[in-house]
C-alpha cells in the first residue's frame, strides 16, 4: 500500500514539475497557471484604467473618531459606527467574558451542535428590542438578505425591489429564481404598476405565487428615508409582503430606538424586518426580526443559516450588550449627541460652499460624479489626514461617484470643524478663521 501512495505521489510531483524534454518549459498546470495569471492581471488593468480598482487599508488601531489607517493618524468620517458603542468598554468586557465561557468559536452550525445560549439569548434580546415574536442572527448582513430572500421565495414568485437596495438584497433576487422587478428609487407610483403587473399573472393555484417588495428604510449610499406609509399601504393593498432593512436606521430612528418603522409607526404592519449589528449597534452579524412561524421556516430554509458555523460567541455577546445599551438612558444620551453632530456638519459643510442633498441621516454624500475625481479628492483628504472613502461604481451607478461621509456619536465639536477647514481648503484653497 505505501509503494503505491508513493508513486502516486511522484506521478503528480512530475506533473507539476516536470520540464518539457529539449524546451525548458514547465508542462502541466504551469501553462495553465501563467493563463490564469494572464487574465487576472489583464482584468486587474482594466480596472485602473476605468479608475474602479480598490485597495485594502490596514487599520492599527479600535474604531473611533480617528483611526491609524497606513500607519498615519487620521480624522475618520468613514465609519458606520453611528453611536460610538464598536470600542465601547460595554461591548469589549462583553465580548470578553464571553470569549473566556464560551471560547473562540461555536464549533458548529446552529442546527448540529453550534446553537449556544449566547445565540439564543441574542435573539431574545432583539425580539424584545424589535417588539416582535421571535428573531434570528446570521453570521453577517448580506448572508441575512441571501438566506431569508431565499427561503421565502422561488421560480413562480414575484420579488420587487427598490432600484437603491443593496446588492445583498439584489443577488438574493437574482439567485431565488422569482421574477425579479426594479422599481424607481422612493417611487410609489412605479412600484404600484409593478405590483400591478404582479397581481395580474395567471397563478395555476391561489398560493402559487407570493409577492415580496424589498427596501431599505434609510439608504446607505444616499441617506434619505424610504416613503414607508405609502409603500405599506400598496403593498397591503396588493397582497405582497415587505421586507425592510433597517440596517442603517436601528438605534437611531423611534421612541424606543427600534428604527424608522418604529418612528413612523408602521412596524406592526411589515413581515420581515431585517437589519444588521454592526452598524449603530458596534458588534457584527445580521437579523431577522418576525413572527415565530416565520422565524421557524427560515431555521429550516435559510440555506445561509443553515450551511454556516454559528457567529463566535463574543460577537454575539457584544451585540446583546449593545441591544441593552441602546435601550438604556445612556443609550438615548448617544443617540441625542449623534443627531447634534449630525446637525452641526451639514452646517459647517454647506458654509463650505459644498452642496448637500436634502438627508436626514449620518449618511451625507458629497456628490462628485467623475470615479477619478472622487478618488483624487479622497487621496487629497488623506493627505490633509482626513479619511472619507471614495465611493465608485459597481457601489453606486456610473458617474455618480461621491464621497461617503458618515458621522457619529463620537465626534468632538473640533473634529467638525476640522473637517470644514479641510472641506473649506479643498473648495476654496483657503481655510476658514
Amino acid at each position: 500500500m505505501a509503494k503505491v501512495w508513493g508513486v502516486v505521489l511522484w506521478s503528480v510531483h512530475d506533473f507539476y514539475a516536470t520540464p518539457d524534454a529539449g524546451s525548458g518549459r514547465m508542462s502541466g498546470n504551469y501553462d495553465v497557471m501563467s493563463e490564469f495569471e494572464n487574465e487576472m492581471a489583464s482584468r486587474l488593468a482594466q480596472l485602473r484604467r476605468e479608475k474602479l480598482h480598490r485597495e485594502l487599508r490596514r487599520v492599527r488601531s479600535p474604531q473611533g473618531p480617528r483611526v491609524i489607517a497606513d500607519s498615519r493618524s487620521v480624522l475618520n468620517f468613514s465609519s458606520n459606527d453611528y453611536l460610538g458603542l464598536a470600542n465601547h468598554p460595554a461591548l469589549r468586557d462583553a465580548a470578553a467574558q464571553a470569549a473566556a465561557e464560551w471560547g473562540a468559536g461555536s464549533g458548529a452550525s446552529r442546527l448540529i451542535c453550534g446553537s449556544l445560549s449566547i445565540h439564543h439569548e441574542l435573539e431574545e434580546a432583539l425580539a424584545g428590542f424589535k417588539g416582535t415574536e421571535a428573531a434570528l442572527t446570521f453570521s453577517t448582513g448580506y448572508a441575512t438578505a441571501l438566506g431569508t430572500i431565499g427561503a421565502l421565495l422561488g421560480k413562480d414568485d414575484v420579488v420587487i425591489i427598490d432600484k437603491l437596495v443593496h446588492a445583498s438584497a439584489v443577488d438574493a433576487a437574482r439567485l431565488c429564481g422569482a421574477k425579479l422587478r426594479v422599481f424607481a428609487h422612493n417611487d410609489p407610483n412605479d412600484l404600484e404598476k409593478k405590483l400591478k403587473w404582479a397581481t395580474s399573472r395567471s397563478r395555476p393555484t391561489p398560493h402559487a405565487s407570493r409577492i415580496v417588495v424589498v427596501t431599505e428604510s434609510i439608504f446607505s449610499m444616499d441617506g434619505d428615508l424610504a416613503p414607508l406609509r405609502e409603500i405599506i399601504e400598496l403593498k397591503d393593498k396588493y397582497g405582497a409582503w415587505l421586507m425592510l432593512d433597517e440596517a442603517h436606521a436601528t438605534g437611531l430612528f423611534g421612541e424606543k430606538r427600534r428604527g424608522l418603522a418604529e418612528a413612523c409607526e408602521l412596524a406592526h404592519r411589515i413581515e420581515i424586518q431585517m437589519g444588521t449589528l454592526g452598524k449603530a449597534l458596534g458588534a457584527a452579524g445580521g437579523y431577522v426580526c418576525g413572527s415565530c412561524s416565520l422565524i421557524d421556516l427560515l431555521v429550516n430554509r435559510a440555506r445561509s443559516f443553515i450551511f454556516s458555523t454559528a457567529p463566535v460567541p463574543a460577537a454575539s455577546a457584544a451585540a446583546k450588550a449593545a441591544i441593552h445599551l441602546v435601550q438604556s438612558g445612556e443609550g438615548e444620551i448617544l443617540r441625542a449627541r449623534l443627531w447634534q453632530n449630525v446637525d452641526h456638519a451639514k452646517n459647517t459643510i454647506i458654509n463650505t460652499g459644498w452642496p448637500l442633498p436634502p438627508v436626514r441621516s449620518p449618511i451625507i454624500p458629497l456628490m462628485v460624479g467623475e470615479e477619478s475625481k472622487a478618488i483624487q479628492l479622497a487621496t487629497a483628504f488623506r493627505e490633509q489626514d482626513l479619511f472619507i472613502p471614495a465611493i465608485r461604481y459597481p457601489t453606486v451607478a456610473r458617474g455618480a461617484a461621491r464621497l461617503r461621509l458618515t458621522v457619529t456619536a463620537a465626534h468632538s465639536p473640533d473634529d467638525i470643524a476640522t473637517l470644514g477647514n479641510i472641506l473649506h481648503v479643498t473648495q476654496h484653497g483657503t481655510r476658514n478663521a
